[in-house]
């Protein structure tokens, strides 16, 4: 693609992407138009084998733009990276088609790993603001990220992914159409948290009813007891008139030689 139809590319892609666009030339304004003009002149020398040059261009496209491509990363058509400032892409990076990034984005590794160290990521996939992609993983095709994620380990195709650590929330069945790369829709999203706290709810309500079934068997068991005693005690009770009867009758034979 010649930097004419790069140009036109980016310019439809911001167009299609951010309603605060009112025209073309607004697009020239814009830090990833630049930041991915660079990143191509880059690029283009990182694969010639000029590494210096390569950093220089994109080191200089950093200090103006804010955002961090490195040279080596490989970026797929309809790369879009909205506002912009704190994006870092690291080398071995490779993104697919379709792909928009929000501010704040990191898409880096975990410590010193030689070769592939940075995510692969798939077409039609959206990441929130603020979002972290860490390590050599992989990222499916049409997958959204929440703002503030951190993901570390791989997600499979259509999926919704959301907390610290990630964890899928939402899965398109298999068949179902593809994420349209133009829905970035940041705030619908499951909340992984609420369900837990609300499942959490209905099991404690439910621990809390039989614990008052148990309790109100406890009482009825126990006025039933008292009940039984109170008819043992009265039992007794004539029990022990008619022994002090018989015991009056043997004072008596004791006393006359014969019964009354």
């Amino acid at each position: 693609m010649g930097f004419i139809s790069d140009i036109k590319e980016q310019i439809r892609v911001i167009r299609e992407r951010d309603p605060a666009v009112h025209s073309d030339l607004e697009v020239f304004l814009y830090p990833c138009f630049h930041a991915l003009i660079a990143y191509k002149r880059a690029h283009r020398h990182y694969l010639a084998g000029h590494y210096i040059l390569a950093r220089m261009i994109s080191q200089r496209s950093a200090r103006k733009t804010g955002i961090e491509i490195h040279p080596g990363a490989q970026i797929g058509n309809g790369f879009f990276i909205d506002h912009g400032t704190g994006v870092v892409i690291g080398e071995t990076t490779i993104i697919g088609d379709n792909v928009t990034l929000y501010q704040g984005v990191t898409l880096g590794g975990t410590g010193k790993e030689q070769g592939k160290r940075h995510p692969t990521i798939g077409s039609n996939v959206m990441i929130g603001a603020g979002a972290k992609i860490l390590g050599s993983i992989t990222i499916g095709n049409n997958v959204k990220v929440a703002a503030g994620a951190v993901i570390l380990k791989d997600i499979p195709d259509n999926c919704t992914v959301v907390g610290v650590p990630g964890r899928v929330v939402k899965m398109l069945q298999p068949g179902s159409n593809s994420m349209d790369p133009n829905d970035l829709d940041q705030i619908h999203f499951p909340d992984p948290v609420r369900t837990d706290i609300e499942c959490l709810n209905r099991g404690q309500s439910a621990l809390t009813n039989r614990l008052l079934q148990v309790e109100d068997g406890m009482r009825e068991e126990r006025a039933r007891l008292r009940k039984v005693i109170e008819q043992l005690s009265n039992e007794n009770e004539e029990q022990r008139q008619e022994i002090e009867k018989l015991k009056q009758q043997l004072d008596s034979v004791g006393s006359n030689g014969e019964l009354d």
